[in-house]
Order: structure tokens, then C-alpha cells, then sequence
């Protein structure tokens, strides 16, 4: 939705503990890993250090991955992230490695892991714009992560700790993700929100917003939370194409099949703005008190700048099949939808099918062959069709 700086290198600190979550909770779902297993601390807690955030775990201590995964979250804990890993994959280097592989996965071009801790190391680097992508696959992917993470306080052996995303206790709907701090990354904040919408087609929405190297704890939890305020105020999520609704009819050839409908196979959604005014946006003039933004035009009145009630949308349509020929049995891209707002492109839909289409019999094949060679007694030929759409 917005940027700034995104795509600068970042020391991400504690925020490196979401990949540690993601890996973890992804064994949990595939059956490899269960909440209620119990762990015995190895020698790998004595490499946390005195002033390192910590659960204070002992070699020979036990503790359940679920208590490790509140410990990673809500405490930082370095200790829980170094066991957790050390479980998943045997030893640290091999967790890193698939810290690695999973970033790649999830497009994080930008990123490379050297610890699970989020030590700060020359090889330990991200971006906001990877870190919002890890922050996308935690809540879409693996949603148990936000039952750890809206938790306001952890306590494990006597020991109290209490959440630093300072927006938990202030903002009900925030319900995660994570904090990070060191000396070389300052301040970094994962937040995310679910709050309702005016659209019944889709009643919630949730946004992510990265902030990395403020100064304080509080100034992250500002800027943080003044983005998502604006975000969900000047942006709005609208359904570009609803589930199963036919964008072209293609024409099949050597079957009796004579048009293949191409259609959405579930709801595509397109964030659209609701700010039109030709000056960027200065996340300064946005007022939290009445939540618009308040414009200096210069002349020493301010304008207070209201969202759009209705989006100018239009759609373009790219066929990429000029028609299908039988036999198929595999998955094809048949079309791409390109969403337009104010004539600029803001997003495209590749449309992919399982084409599924019989040949048609001998006799059948002969008839159209026949028919080839007098063009005079066939009809005219099928020819690509498309809808209007919106």
C-alpha cells in the first residue's frame, strides 16, 4: 500500500524470531512437531548470553514446545529460539539453512539469516519489504501464531514478562506480530490489525505494517500505528472478481466441446485507494484525533482531505489461449485480468485452469474434417469471447 526506505538493508533483530515461528509452526500443521511436546534443554542454552532476552532455561531443564513458542514470542527469548530450532533440525547451522530456503520461498530476495536469534552479525540482514512478506505468510499461512503473539504477558518459573508491543493494551484490534531491538537495528516493530469493513463480500481486513530503526519503543509503536490508521482510512480492499465468474469463453478444437468458459476459481481481491490528491502523502498531516489528513495549502488554511466514497476501476482482459485443442488433461494459463485505477495499473490476476477436455471420437473427427474441406457447410467459425467486467 505505502513504502519508504523498504527495500534498505536492515539489521532485523528480535524480528528474525517470526521466521523461527513460521518454521516452527509449519512442522506443528504438517504433523512433524505438537504443542504439547516436551523438550530437555541441551547445551545449546549456555550460548545465550547474561544480557541476552532469555527464559532462563537450564541444560536438563523441560519444557513444552508450546511454552517455547509463548516464550519466543511474547519474551524474546533467545534460549526458546535456539531449542525450537535445535529440535526442528537437528543443530543450528541446518535451521539457518532452512531460514534460508523458507525466505527464498516466500520471495525475501532481500534477506539472509546467519542465527535464529536475531544476534546482529554482518551476514543477518532483511528489509521491510521481505519482513511485511514473512509477516503476510505468518498470518495467512500459520494464524496460530497470532494466538501467541496478542498475548499482553507470558510468566514461565516465576518470571513476569509483559509484551513490548505497547499497541496490544492501547488498540483492540492489534492482535501481533513481533518487536525487535538492538543497539545496530533501534527499534523495529511487526504490527498487524483485523478490523471490520463496511463491504459484506468481505467484512474483515487485515493489514501488515514493518517499521524498522526508530529511536525508542514508543516512537515505533507511533509510526507504526499512524500507518495503519492511514492505510485503513485512505485504502480499501474491493472484490475485483467473484468466485466463479466467467471472464472469456475460448473455442475448442477436435472436440464437441465448442467454447471453454475460462472463470475465477475463488474471489480476487484489489486494494484500491481513496486518496486523490496530487501531492504525496505526509504521514505527518495525518491527524489521529479525527483520523483524515489535514493538507497546508500554503496559504495558511488547512484542508482536510476526506477518503473517496467510490473508485474509478476498469478492467483490461489479455487472452492467452486463441483457442484449446483436444486432447488436454494439465493445468493452463488461460487469461490475465489487468485492474486499472485512474488509468494506472495496480494489479494483474493470472487466471489458471485444470483444462480437462476430450478428444472427440473418430467419427466425430471425420465430420469436422469433412466439413474443412467445404467451408460453405459449416456455420461460422467459434472466436474468442470476453465479458465486461465489474
Amino acid at each position: 500500500i505505502a513504502e519508504h526506505n523498504s527495500h534498505v538493508l536492515r539489521a532485523p533483530a528480535s524480528l528474525t524470531k517470526m521466521m523461527v515461528a513460521y518454521i516452527a509452526l509449519k512442522e506443528i500443521n504438517a504433523g512433524k512437531l505438537n504443542k504439547s511436546e516436551i523438550l530437555t534443554a541441551t547445551p545449546v542454552v549456555s550460548t545465550v548470553m547474561w544480557d541476552e532476552s532469555q527464559m532462563y532455561l537450564k541444560q536438563g531443564e523441560q519444557i513444552s514446545v508450546d511454552q517455547l513458542l509463548a516464550g519466543l514470542v511474547v519474551m524474546s527469548a533467545n534460549d526458546a529460539a535456539v531449542t525450537l530450532a535445535e529440535r526442528i533440525s537437528g543443530d543450528i547451522p541446518n535451521f539457518v539453512a532452512r531460514m534460508n530456503q523458507e525466505a527464498k520461498a516466500l520471495g525475501m530476495t532481500e534477506t539472509h539469516f546467519q542465527n535464529p536469534a536475531g544476534i546482529t552479525m554482518p551476514e543477518h540482514y532483511s528489509t521491510a519489504h521481505d519482513l511485511a512478506l514473512l509477516g503476510q505468510a505468518l498470518v495467512n499461512e500459520t494464524p496460530d501464531y497470532l494466538y501467541y503473539s496478542k498475548q499482553q504477558s507470558f510468566s514461565y518459573n516465576q518470571r513476569f514478562h509483559r509484551a513490548t508491543n505497547i499497541l496490544l493494551k492501547q488498540d483492540p484490534t492489534v492482535d501481533g506480530l513481533k518487536t525487535g531491538y538492538t543497539k545496530a537495528a533501534g527499534y523495529n516493530l511487526a504490527l498487524t490489525a483485523n478490523r471490520p469493513t463496511m463491504n459484506t463480500d468481505n467484512p474483515n481486513r487485515r493489514l501488515v505494517v514493518i517499521v524498522l530503526g526508530t529511536e525508542s519503543a514508543a516512537k515505533r509503536a507511533e509510526v507504526a500505528h499512524n500507518l495503519m490508521n492511514l492505510s485503513y482510512t485512505y485504502t480499501r480492499n474491493e472484490v475485483a472478481l467473484k468466485d466463479k465468474q466467467i471472464i472469456a469463453e475460448l473455442p475448442v478444437v477436435k472436440s464437441t466441446l465448442k467454447m471453454f468458459k475460462v472463470e475465477s476459481k475463488q474471489p480476487k481481491i484489489v486494494t484500491t485507494s481513496l486518496y486523490d490528491q496530487p501531492y504525496a502523502i505526509d504521514l505527518h498531516a495525518f491527524d489521529q484525533t479525527n483520523q483524515r489528513i489535514m493538507l497546508n495549502t500554503g496559504n495558511g488554511t488547512i484542508q482536510r482531505i476526506d477518503p473517496l466514497e467510490s473508485t474509478k476501476t476498469h478492467f483490461n482482459i489479455e487472452v492467452l489461449q486463441n483457442k484449446l485443442t483436444a486432447p488436454l488433461a494439465e493445468v493452463m494459463q488461460l487469461a490475465k485480468v489487468q485492474v486499472y485505477q485512474n488509468n494506472q495499473l495496480i494489479q494483474t490476476f493470472t487466471i489458471e485452469e485444470d483444462v480437462q477436455i476430450e478428444e472427440a471420437n473418430i467419427f466425430q473427427r471425420l465430420m469436422f474434417w469433412f466439413k474443412s474441406l467445404f467451408p460453405f457447410l459449416s456455420s461460422d467459425e467459434p472466436k474468442v469471447k470476453t465479458y465486461t467486467l465489474g
